[in-house]
This record gives C-alpha cells, sequence and structure tokens, in this order.
C-alpha cells in the first residue's frame, strides 16, 4: 500500500512522469521472470559440458570435444537469437594473442571471446555486459587433455547468458546490452582482461559488468541447501582512483560507496522489487577470499563490475579430477547442478540488464556541501534528455549498506535538504526516467565551499 500510495502522490505533484510507461516497464520486468526457462538451461549446460573439457589450451580443430567446439557453439546460439530478432544482435569473436606466461599458459594460444552486441536505439555506445566464462579445468590447470565437464563452474553462468540474450533480444532499449562469453579465466582472467582493453581503447561507456560465474549449485560444503540466496561481490573504491580522491575519504567518507558498490546496491534493489523471494546477499569484497573471477579486469580499469554467484559453494565440485574418494564424489559434473536455481539467477541478470539498459544516463559532476549547517545542499550537471523525469536524492546512515531514504526533487540541478545533518548520512543522487527507471546511485565527488 505504502508503495501504491507513493506512486499516487508522485503523479500528482510531479506530472512529468507517465504513469502509463511505468505500469508497461513494470509488467516487462515481470514477464521478463517468466520467460526465463529452466529447460533450455538445463539444455545449454549439458550441451557445454558434453564437450569433454573446455579448459583454454585443449582443442580448438574437434568439431565435438575441446574449447574450439565450444566456443562455436556459442557463437551459433547467439547467431540463432540475432535471425530471431532480425538483426538485433551483432555476434564477433574478440581475439587475443598469448605467448607462454610461466605459469599457466604453456604454449602460444589464442584468447578468443564470443560478445554478442545488442545495440541500444539512444545511447549505442553506453554498455551493460553480462558474461559467463567459457573455460573448464580440473585439479591441475595445466591438464588440457583429460575430461572437464565445468557444469556448474562455469557452463552455468555461460548458459544464463545465452538464456538473457534469448529473452531481452525482444524488447528495444535505450542503452546497448553485451552477452560475452569469456575464455582464459581459469588461466588468469586473460579473456576478461582483454575486452577490459578493448573497451577501454574503443571508449565505451560501460554502466557496469554482471559476471556470473556458478550460478547453479545450492547444496554447500557447509553443508546448507539454499536455493533462495545469492552473492554479489564488489569492490569498495575504483582500483585506479586517483591519490586526491583517496586522500578526500578521509574527511568526506565514501570507502564503502565506490561505482562497483553502487551496482551491487542496485541489484540488490531491484531484486528486492521484483523477485521478493530471492535473497540477495552482498559481500563486501572483491571476490572470495584470495580468489578472482572476470569482473576484476574490468575493475582494474575503473569499470563497474560485480560478480554474482551461489551462496554456498561446494568446493569438491570445483577444480577437480572426477573420482570418488572415501565415499566422497569429486568433480564438476551435471548431476550437481541445480537448473531451477540456475533459473532464478539467470532472472536476477535478465531484470537488471533490463533495468539499466531502460535506465537514464547518470549524472556527472555531483557536489554537496553543508558544513556545520541544519541542512545539506547539492548541485549537479543535469542530463539534457527529454525521456528524464527529474533526480531523486538518496541516504542513508553510515553503518547501513543500501540506501533507506530518498526524496524526488523533480527536474532540477541543485536543491538544499532541509532538517538533516550531513554529518550523520551518507548521500546520493540518481537520475528518474519517465517511466520510473532509475539510474545507479552517483556518490558526490565534490564539496560546495
Amino acid at each position: 500500500m505504502g508503495k501504491l500510495v507513493y506512486l499516487i502522490l508522485l503523479f500528482f505533484f510531479f506530472p512529468s512522469f507517465n504513469s502509463n510507461l511505468i505500469g508497461q516497464q513494470t509488467e516487462n520486468f515481470y514477464a521478463i521472470i517468466a520467460a526465463v526457462s529452466e529447460d533450455r538451461i538445463k539444455e545449454d549446460i549439458t550441451k557445454l559440458a558434453g564437450f569433454g573439457t573446455r579448459h583454454t589450451l585443449s582443442d580448438t580443430i574437434s568439431k565435438k570435444r575441446g574449447i574450439g567446439a565450444a566456443r562455436r557453439w556459442i557463437f551459433s546460439e547467439f547467431q540463432k537469437i540475432a535471425k530471431s530478432c532480425e538483426g538485433c544482435i551483432e555476434v564477433s569473436y574478440q581475439k587475443n594473442f598469448h605467448q607462454p606466461d610461466g605459469r599457466r599458459i604453456v604454449k602460444p594460444v589464442w584468447i578468443n571471446n564470443v560478445i554478442a552486441i545488442q545495440k541500444g536505439y539512444k545511447y549505442p555506445n553506453r554498455y551493460i555486459i553480462m558474461s559467463g566464462d567459457i573455460d573448464s579445468r580440473i585439479s591441475d590447470p595445466l591438464n588440457y587433455t583429460d575430461d572437464s565437464p565445468g557444469a556448474n563452474d562455469n557452463a552455468s553462468g555461460m548458459a544464463g547468458t545465452i538464456e538473457a540474450a534469448r529473452i531481452l533480444s525482444k524488447y528495444r532499449f535505450e542503452n546497448s546490452i553485451i552477452y560475452a562469453g569469456l575464455s582464459g579465466e581459469e588461466q588468469g582472467l586473460y579473456g576478461g582482461a582483454g575486452l577490459a582493453r578493448h573497451a577501454l581503447e574503443s571508449q565505451w561507456e560501460i554502466i557496469g559488468v554482471l559476471n556470473n560465474d556458478m550460478i547453479g549449485n545450492i547444496s554447500g560444503v557447509d553443508k546448507v541447501i539454499d536455493n533462495r540466496t545469492f552473492r554479489i561481490f564488489s569492490e569498495p573504491t575504483p582500483a585506479n582512483e586517483s591519490e586526491i580522491n583517496r586522500k578526500n575519504r578521509r574527511f568526506y567518507g565514501g570507502e564503502i560507496d565506490g561505482i562497483s558498490r553502487q551496482l551491487a546496491r542496485y541489484i540488490h534493489k531491484t531484486v528486492e522489487t521484483y523477485m521478493p523471494r530471492m535473497n540477495p546477499k552482498m559481500i563486501y569484497r572483491l571476490d572470495r577470499f584470495g580468489r578472482g573471477g572476470h569482473h576484476r579486469p574490468f575493475n582494474d580499469l575503473g569499470f563497474a563490475g560485480v560478480r554474482i554467484m551461489e551462496a554456498h559453494e561446494n568446493y569438491n565440485q570445483q577444480h577437480q579430477d572426477i573420482r570418488i574418494e572415501e565415499g566422497i564424489a569429486y568433480g564438476d559434473v551435471i548431476e550437481a547442478v541445480n537448473f531451477a536455481y540456475a533459473k532464478k539467477l539467470t532472472a536476477v541478470n535478465a531484470i537488471n540488464l533490463a533495468s539499466l539498459a531502460w535506465g537514464p544516463p547518470m549524472i556527472r559532476g555531483l557536489s554537496i556541501g553543508g558544513v556545520v549547517e541544519p541542512s545539506v545542499k547539492f548541485k549537479w550537471t543535469k542530463i539534457d534528455d527529454d525521456s528524464i523525469a527529474g533526480y531523486k536524492i538518496y541516504w542513508r546512515d553510515t553503518t547501513s549498506p543500501t540506501w533507506d531514504h530518498s526524496r524526488f526533487v523533480g527536474n532540477v540541478d541543485q536543491f538544499t535538504l532541509e532538517g538533516i545533518v550531513i554529518d550523520n548520512y551518507f548521500f546520493g543522487i540518481s537520475t528518474v526516467g519517465k517511466n520510473g527507471i532509475e539510474s545507479l546511485v552517483v556518490f558526490p565527488n565534490k564539496v560546495i565551499r
């Protein structure tokens, strides 16, 4: 009831909102969730696991076995989707050649990513990326000949990416979406690093990267079975931030308010709104302890990126030779994947891709002030776009993980929030479209003197 009353008041006081657009977008999100197919995800995971091994250094010639056959099949699946939507998706390989590195690449190899781009009609150079990993491995990371089905790690994430493309290709978006199959993850995050460099060199404006790595297991090595909870890993601040920004945080705060953390909060909010039975769990860490994933190369270059994955891992089914030892079954095999759970996490990705792709641009140059005053002042640069309804100020307790309070302030470029002391909260501002969809929240980066 509270949300309904809020919307009614919003329409009454701010006629720039389009109630028909908001209603249609809400229905679109529920339709996207309903369209995700457990059967298709199962078929795709089974197909990928059936290539025997997808090790980065494995066979590239065979039509049935090895990473070459796997990536060609992924390419063909994206091509089928492109054909079904009359060319709305452009499919290509993004390639990087690597010599032996003295670690996990022991022979010259091409790291071939499969990239499917669904161009936005208004902001074609603004991209939201969903990725899964093509490659797999067993106990010895240099063993590229023995069976390594990689059913959960990471056929599940790759299957989810393909399924998201099938569904979202039926819609038109203002911003572009990239569905990426990345190689070389197990050998050193080479595929993600190659695509991140390509994005930087091509001057892509990346909204965020949703790295899906293991989204199909519900039974953890900790004996917990959970088919609703999932983790969102995000680093606190950009790895390449300037020294002045780092020093300013000592005085103004923002230690947990970098762009990747805002992306994690956005995902958390979207899921709570449209998939309330799911339990998104934000993890304040770049990745698992001492481990890595394919969002990190994007983070290294200053792009927002998170890892979405299962809540309870089973290490007996990760990077393991297939065997039974003392009654324990080891190996990343198809029998251990929960396809219904993979369906849910695919839906999580799909609605966030859609929301960000339908959403307006973020503001730039947000300034904040209010030292020793009973109010907080904001100034920012407005977005030149007639589909924008205005801007929303968010604030939260300094110890809260989520944005808990907000106020829509209209289509203005400055505002004073009366009766709130700046010392006691953190603040941010999102852009709000007339369709009701918001951008990521922007944390202040300047101070009003």
